[in-house]
C-alpha cells in the first residue's frame, strides 16, 4: 500500500489519500498536524507528500510520523518549494522555507544535530529544479550533478540563480529491535 499525504484533488492512483480538506479526494480526512495518523506502524510500502511539508506545524514530528508509517526500506517522496522561490513566501499558509540540505538532519550527515529525533532516512536522491531561465542555461544540471557544486550554489549563488522546487527521495531506515 502507498500513502498520499495531503493528496488534495490530485491523489496518486492506487494510493490511500489523506488530507484535512473534505473537498479533496482523500480516502481519510485527517488533521495533518495531529499525531498519530490513523494507521498502524509500517503499514505502507511508500509515501508521498507533494507540497505539504511546508504547510505543517512541525517538520521534525511530521518526518517521525512518516518514518513510523513506512516500512523499513520503503520510500518517502517529498516535494517542496526551494526557499529562494517566490512561491515559498507568497503563500501565507507556508510555515517552513527549506533548502536542499534541510532533510539531511535525519541522516548520518546531520552536522551533529540529529539527536532531536531517532527517525532515520537515507537520501536516495535530492533534485533541485531551478527557474526556467537558469535551467535553459544548464545550471540545473550543474546543481544536481555534484554535491559539492550544490553546496556551493546553496551558500553563494541561490539568491541570484534561484531555486524553484526540491524533490527528495528518502529510504526509511529502522533499527532492528532485536539487535539493540
Amino acid at each position: 500500500m502507498f500513502l498520499d499525504v495531503g493528496c488534495g484533488i490530485n491523489k496518486k492512483p492506487g494510493s490511500i489519500g489523506i488530507d484535512r480538506n473534505p473537498s479533496s479526494k482523500a480516502n481519510v480526512i485527517v488533521d495533518l498536524d495531529r499525531f498519530p495518523y490513523p494507521f498502524r506502524d509500517s503499514a505502507f510500502a511508500g509515501l508521498q507528500a507533494v507540497h505539504v511539508i511546508e504547510h505543517l506545524s512541525n517538520v521534525i514530528r511530521t518526518m517521525e510520523e512518516f518514518h513510523r508509517l513506512v516500512r523499513s526500506g520503503g520510500e518517502v517522496h517529498i516535494v517542496t518549494p526551494h526557499y529562494t522561490d517566490f512561491s515559498s513566501f507568497c503563500d501565507p499558509t507556508h510555515r517552513w522555507h527549506l533548502n536542499s540540505f534541510s532533510l539531511r538532519y535525519f541522516g548520518p550527515d546531520n552536522a551533529g544535530y540529529g539527536y532531536y529525533s531517532e527517525a532515520r532516512f537515507e537520501e536516495s536522491s535530492v533534485r533541485v529544479k531551478l527557474l526556467a531561465f537558469w535551467r535553459w542555461l544548464g545550471f540545473e544540471w550543474l546543481v544536481n550533478r555534484s554535491l559539492r557544486f550544490r553546496r556551493f550554489w546553496e551558500y553563494y549563488l541561490c539568491y541570484v540563480i534561484r531555486g524553484k522546487v526540491i524533490e527528495w527521495r528518502l529510504r526509511v531506515v529502522k533499527r532492528d529491535k532485536d539487535s539493540t
